[in-house]
């Protein structure tokens, strides 16, 4: 099963009433030397917290269908159009992207096995979407067969695979579709075998609050599903909550599916299914909104079904074995986490026993086999495997880069197949035996048209505020001289209890040939080094988060790679938020900052329905102490008039359901009518895309130019080479 929360970022959808009947008013100047000036009206209004009164002066910025907000945004981007047509070389770079991208080899994943038979999603530009195909074997030459294909349902390029999930025969696979990055998807059915699809069509199986899942029964005749309430089943403003668990037997009218369990889950609650036991058994792990914490349910060939895990019991994944027995990460007295086993014959957690005990690395996968368990932990950013084989304490260590990131594992064979990637060696899925020396590469690899030998990374510690170590990835130039000139691209997440594990990008080549260096900072917040790390930064300790990325950006400076003119800082979702932390903290450490489908209003935030998911990450307003850390940083509240700052890139997409658009807005809106500078406040909004899950490919080179080009333009280097 393809997990769309594994990644989980952000915060959700606009579902508030526009409070007030205001008069949005904006004004468009033209300057014959600079770019037009979009001025949003001022409509105060007053929120009161724990009797502290807080002025809005863009509220009405929220309401996304009113034709003044729809009016400003339109200028707005027509503003930002204006600043990139200024720039000569900005189509040249989206040129050269696009050459980049479109000669690399296809990419791979979503691998899924039924029996003998292999799926996997195929991405290979100039496809706008990744495809559903059928691959002969793993290993070369590794033949295709397209199962179903996005791009020939919608030649646009906005239909978009949210997950799929084959049958246990691996004739009929059935697949989640959404449009225009939205992630709101209904399930269909094809066969495999000839692709057609039939007549089944269940809505409401996914939305960017909860996300999406299913699972098979035994004999292939039907799914279990997560659903959303339907039209009257729950008051208004209820619709993307009360996530359940129904059935659906195929050839039958969605109208006639059955509940199974949910209607005493949170109403925050994001559920994922898994069958076992050949889909004689079921497992649905339920998760208490974003904060880490999860419950679990096994549903047993009688139908009842049986809680097995409660939120407070520190299990954070299970899965089923290929001996009749469940296995579960544990963080509970383990804050890097241990594997226990617990039999399906007595699925007790107290029958559950050790089988991976904690180590030096936190837990981020694992995959019991006939052979072993192997287990994938990252080690402050990089990754190791390691097997345990069975009726043996001592582990072996599966071969791989120094600094990697490994991801995907799952039983294969005899043996174990796993993606392994590093910051200058592209994606590759590979197998490994048992007792073997080395792991054999498969054919499911993406082969990059840059070549980054001259390159080296080296892993530095900044010291945060609190004398915390913060490991930084550096990706530079081999003998690279720290005169302090250096252009630095530092990025950071911090969240949720997401690794920034290695990854690679061929277009990141643009950046390397302009002489850039690249910085990726493992903060708190993330699980880089397990449960403790996580908690460091969140609820009242996000401010941690910020002085690590702070602490990251000092580093860098006082160890003479760069200076503040030279220095660019990026982050999405969680990580827009902490750009919007690090611009109102420190507003002097950075030339330019991009923040994508960024969180800036802590206080009304959770107002929107993701909003709420995030509570147990964030916390709430409802809750004085909490309330009191939320105003202390939210980025909106905390823009001073009169300040210099940076220059500032702000990216939405129009269908965001996982963040707010009005976020950005409301965060233009306020920094342009706040800063001193001169420096630009950009923003810009894709009316074909969400947060960023699903995004067509020219919608995604077409950000990806534009980010470049800002950059180059504010941290002035040359880039008369693209200059087409």
């Amino acid at each position: 099963m393809m997990n769309n929360r594994l990644r989980r970022i952000g915060s959700g959808v606009n579902a508030w009433a526009w409070v007030g009947a205001l008069t949005a008013g904006w004004a468009l100047v033209a300057a014959p030397s600079a770019l037009p000036v979009v001025t949003a009206a001022k409509h105060s209004v007053t929120n009161t917290y724990h009797g502290v009164a807080v002025v809005d002066d863009y509220q009405w910025l929220e309401e996304t269908g009113a034709a003044a907000v729809q009016d400003w945004s339109r200028l707005q981007n027509e503003r930002t159009r204006a600043y990139f047509d200024r720039l000569p070389y900005r189509d040249g770079l989206a040129q050269h992207l696009e050459a980049l991208r479109g000669e690399e080899s296809a990419r791979y994943s979503g691998l899924q096995r039924a029996g003998e038979r292999i799926f996997a999603l195929r991405f290979k530009p100039p496809a706008q979407q990744p495809v559903l195909v059928e691959l002969s074997s793993v290993y070369p030459p590794a033949l295709r067969r397209t199962v179903f294909d996005p791009n020939t349902w919608n030649p646009g390029g906005t239909t978009s695979i949210d997950w799929y999930h084959v049958s246990h025969n691996g004739r009929l696979v059935a697949i989640c579709l959404s449009e225009k990055g939205s992630e709101d998807g209904s399930l269909f059915f094809f066969s495999t075998d000839s692709g057609q699809k039939m007549t089944d069509e269940v809505p409401r199986v996914q939305y960017p609050t909860g996300g999406g899942s299913v699972a098979w029964n035994a004999d292939d005749s039907g799914v279990f599903y997560t659903r959303y309430p339907h039209a009257g089943e729950r008051p208004a403003g209820d619709e993307n909550f009360y996530q359940q668990v129904w059935f659906h037997r195929l050839g039958t009218p969605a109208s006639a599916d059955t509940y199974e369990i949910g209607k005493e889950f949170p109403r925050i609650a994001e559920i994922e299914l898994e069958a076992g036991e050949k889909g004689r058994l079921v497992l649905a792990t339920v998760a208490n909104g974003d904060g880490g914490d999860f419950a679990h349910f096994l549903r047993e060939e009688s139908g009842r079904w049986r809680q097995i895990t409660k939120f407070e019991d520190g299990v954070k994944q299970v899965t089923f074995g290929e001996d009749a027995a469940l296995y579960l990460l544990s963080r509970q007295g383990a804050p890097l986490g241990r594997i226990l086993r617990l039999p399906l014959a007595n699925p007790e957690l107290s029958a559950a026993t050790v089988v991976a005990p904690e180590r030096k690395g936190s837990v981020q996968g694992f995959a019991p086999t006939k052979a072993g368990l192997y287990v994938a932990s990252v080690l402050g950013g990089p990754s190791e495997l390691v097997f345990y084989p069975n009726g043996r304490r001592r582990v072996q260590a599966v071969p791989t880069p120094e600094i990697a990131a490994v991801g995907g594992v799952q039983g294969w064979d005899d043996g174990v197949l796993f993606g392994c990637v590093t910051y200058l060696d592209p994606l590759a899925y590979f197998t490994w035996q048992p007792g073997a020396k080395e792991p054999v590469r498969t054919a499911l690899r993406l082969t990059s048209p840059a070549d980054f030998d001259d390159l080296e990374v080296v892993r530095e510690l900044a010291t945060s505020k609190d004398g915390t170590k913060v490991p930084l990835n550096i990706v530079r130039r081999k003998g690279t001289v720290r005169h302090g000139q250096n252009p630095v691209w530092l990025y950071g997440y911090g969240g949720y209890g997401i690794s920034m594990s290695p990854g690679f990008d061929s277009t990141r080549r643009v950046w390397f040939d302009a002489g850039g260096i690249y910085v990726v900072a493992n903060l708190r917040g993330g699980g880089e080094f397990g449960e403790a790390w996580h908690k460091a930064g969140n609820l009242t300790r996000k401010q941690n988060v910020f002085d690590d990325f702070i602490a990251s950006a000092e580093h860098m400076i006082q160890r003479g790679y760069t200076s503040s003119a030279r220095l660019v800082v990026e982050g999405g979702s969680n990580g827009g938020l902490l750009m919007g932390a690090f611009l109102t903290q420190r507003p002097d450490l950075a030339r330019a900052v991009v923040a994508h489908v960024g969180i800036h209003d802590m206080l009304r935030v959770e107002l929107d329905p993701n909003g709420q998911f995030n509570v147990t990450e964030f916390g709430t307003v409802q809750d004085p102490d909490q309330f009191r850390a939320l105003h202390a940083y939210s980025p909106y509240h905390r823009v001073r008039d009169g300040v210099a700052y940076p220059a500032v890139l702000l990216a939405t997409g129009e269908n965001d359901g996982r963040v707010n658009p009005a976020h950005s807005r409301k965060m233009t809106a306020r920094l342009q009518a706040a800063t001193s500078s001169g420096n630009p406040i950009l923003y810009r909004s894709t009316a074909t895309a969400g947060h960023g899950i699903g995004s067509s490919l020219k919608d995604r080179l077409a950000l990806q130019a534009d980010v470049y080009a800002f950059v180059f333009d504010q941290l002035g280097i040359d880039a008369s080479r693209w200059k087409f």
